[in-house]
């Protein structure tokens, strides 16, 4: 009898503690579960590059190491302390796969349900999301499928750009040996992260056109976002059974600024590159390479050439692709290419004399504006931020390269850390231990800083600080 009581007693404490536990959960906002689930999917990586046998061809990487590897592959950026191909065996090269695999997944699913919860009021488990929002972003999507067509999307993707690539590559590697490169690359490309199992990136691939043409495919796929893809595939399914279907704005500006810049992107980087990177290609290469480098800015990370060579035009005009991006609820990072456009637009609309802006016969919500205006205002001040502190860090790690060579390459750096871009002016290899620790915080806060402000803007739980406003007064600016 006694005995019961105890275990009952046991119970009842272990089930006060459980419920707790989980109130403890349910308390948590959606930005800051998405925060705590990116740590740790870091901190297992990092545990499992230090910990796990048989991942190294050679030396294990020590705890610094395997902390920047683990960023770099969690958070799909593609940055490297060590060569891939030749450091980690099949084994390590497959964990670091699903490190990307896992995160690339994580943001296309979260932001995506953040984006619809922003727009649709749905019961996520942060109610404050959806509070005060009554815009629809996709209005025809059905949320309980949504995660099922995420992975069907990925898979199917990713599937058919393996295939490609096997079929390009069975010829130099063989029947088996062609597997892994192209289902490696496939899944690399598609999730923006930049690893690849080549010891210099795609530089060997520059006369292989259709090789640099389905990696730049894969990657603008999975940086526009699945919320574009979805509403795209409605928009072929609807014209096939010629059905009236209009794409939302979302997805109508994520569409035409990413192709606009990759247009401009392609024409500029011909013009810097034509007599210089490209100079021994003949000239449908050097278009394909050129477009390769603009597409790879945009998060893609692979690159075709040294950009330690390239002209200081190329590296600053990618320095600007990076910081822009992709589309949201996509594997990219950057301020993305909406926050962009409707910072342009807004310019456009005070440069016309409007107080609204619009485009497409709709307007614009001001919060959304503001939201795109303050996403911009503190990404420049974190990528600004980063930039001196490496120049600090580094200043005696960088030694034998001229000052202004050296400045580039460490905005160079502090863009594509920040941006989870992952080319590199060949200094991350270099970077001392606080370089490497502030690369490291630069790309955490990279894919998952500007989601939690932009939710931090448009979602306050305070709501009595909404409930009285101070006496307007004006300020002089211009």
């Amino acid at each position: 009898m006694e005995q019961r009581r105890r275990n009952s007693r046991w119970i009842e404490m272990g089930g006060v503690a459980v419920r707790r536990q989980v109130r403890g959960w349910r308390r948590l906002s959606a930005p800051q579960l998405f925060v705590l689930t990116f740590a740790g999917l870091v901190t297992l990586g990092t545990l499992g590059l230090r910990l796990l046998p048989g991942l190294y061809t050679g030396e294990r990487l020590n705890w610094l190491d395997a902390l920047f590897t683990a960023t770099s592959a969690a958070c799909v950026t593609g940055l490297v302390v060590v060569d891939t191909a030749t450091h980690f065996t099949f084994a390590g090269q497959l964990f670091l796969l699903v490190l990307i695999q896992l995160g690339g997944l994580g943001m296309i699913g979260f932001t995506t349900l953040i984006i619809l919860a922003l727009g649709k009021r749905l019961s996520l488990r942060a109610e404050s999301l959806s509070h005060g929002t009554s815009a629809e972003v996709a209005p025809d999507l059905d949320v309980s499928r949504l995660g099922r067509d995420i992975v069907k999307f990925t898979v199917a993707i990713e599937g058919i750009g393996a295939a490609l690539l096997y079929m390009l590559w069975v010829g130099e590697y063989g029947w088996t040996g062609a597997i892994w490169p192209a289902v490696f690359h496939s899944v690399s490309a598609f999730c923006n992260a930049g690893f690849v199992v080549f010891t210099h990136s795609m530089m060997g691939a520059q006369t292989s056109e259709l090789v640099l043409l389905i990696i730049a495919g894969l990657v603008i796929l999975g940086g526009l976002g699945f919320l574009t893809l979805e509403e795209f595939a409605q928009w072929r399914r609807a014209r096939a059974g010629k059905r009236r279907f209009r794409m939302s704005l979302h997805s109508r500006v994520a569409l035409v600024t990413t192709g606009a810049l990759l247009m401009a992107g392609w024409l500029a980087f011909s013009l810097f590159e034509w007599h210089h990177a490209l100079a021994g290609l003949n000239v449908s290469e050097k278009l394909t390479n050129a477009l390769f480098m603009s597409t790879m800015p945009r998060s893609g990370g692979f690159n075709a050439i040294d950009y330690g060579q390239a002209t200081q035009s190329t590296s600053f005009l990618t320095i600007i692709l990076m910081f822009i991006g992709g589309s949201p609820g996509s594997t990219a990072g950057g301020i993305k290419v909406t926050t962009f456009a409707l910072i342009g637009l807004l310019a456009l609309s005070r440069f016309r004399g409007q107080e609204i802006v619009h485009a497409w016969g709709r307007s614009v919500p001001d919060e959304t504006i503001q939201r795109a205006v303050g996403l911009a205002v503190v990404a420049f001040s974190a990528v600004t931020a980063g930039i001196f502190l490496f120049t600090w860090t580094e200043s005696d790690a960088a030694s034998g390269v001229g000052a202004t060579t050296d400045f580039l390459a460490h905005m160079f750096e502090a863009a594509s850390s920040f941006n989870t871009v992952g080319l590199s002016m060949n200094v991350t290899h270099r970077l001392s231990d606080p370089g490497r620790l502030l690369s490291v915080l630069m790309m955490f806060v990279g894919r998952v800083g500007p989601l939690t402000f932009a939710a931090a803007l448009a979602l306050r739980r305070n709501r009595r600080a909404n409930d009285y406003r101070y006496a307007y007064e004006d300020v002089v600016v211009g």
